[in-house]
């Protein structure tokens, strides 16, 4: 896969991180507004397949990336099943899920006990799968063009 053109990676230099900052602040806000971990991750997502198609990466660096992306994202969901585990066993209640945290003022960005944190969590699960299966594709259209 070959690259494109000096101006788009050079706005994709720009861009991207910008992005991904995006899809942080999409994250990090998302039980106060619109958004949340599933829309931020695709966001953050969407910042590395640009690089990737800007760039045009090499398959061997890719595949590489697609074993860390695929590793991130079992630690990411084993992460969201700990803390969940965590409010049923620190609650009080028994309840899968359940809040553990301290609930802060309405409106705050720590306000919302542990959403933040699941957000954070499904965010990253979503943006290393949405990565892993553009890279999965990238690599499978290589090997059958061969």
């Amino acid at each position: 896969m070959k690259g494109m053109t000096v101006i788009v990676k050079k706005v994709t230099q720009f861009m991207a991180p910008v992005i991904f900052i995006f899809g942080i602040y999409v994250v990090l806000n998302g039980h106060l507004s619109p958004g949340g971990g599933f829309a931020g991750g695709v966001i953050m997502a969407s910042a590395f397949i640009l690089q990737i198609l800007a760039n045009g990466e090499i398959l061997d660096k890719l595949r590489k990336e697609e074993s860390g992306l695929e590793f991130l994202e079992s630690t990411a969901i084993l992460g969201f099943l700990v803390v969940a585990a965590l409010g049923l066993l620190l609650s009080g209640s028994f309840v899968f899920f359940s809040n553990f945290l301290k609930q802060g003022v309405i409106g705050e960005l720590l306000s919302a006990g542990i959403i933040p944190l699941e957000n954070i969590i499904v965010g990253t699960e979503v943006c290393a799968a949405i990565a892993t299966i553009f890279i999965a594709l990238v690599v499978f259209k290589d090997e059958v063009t061969k």
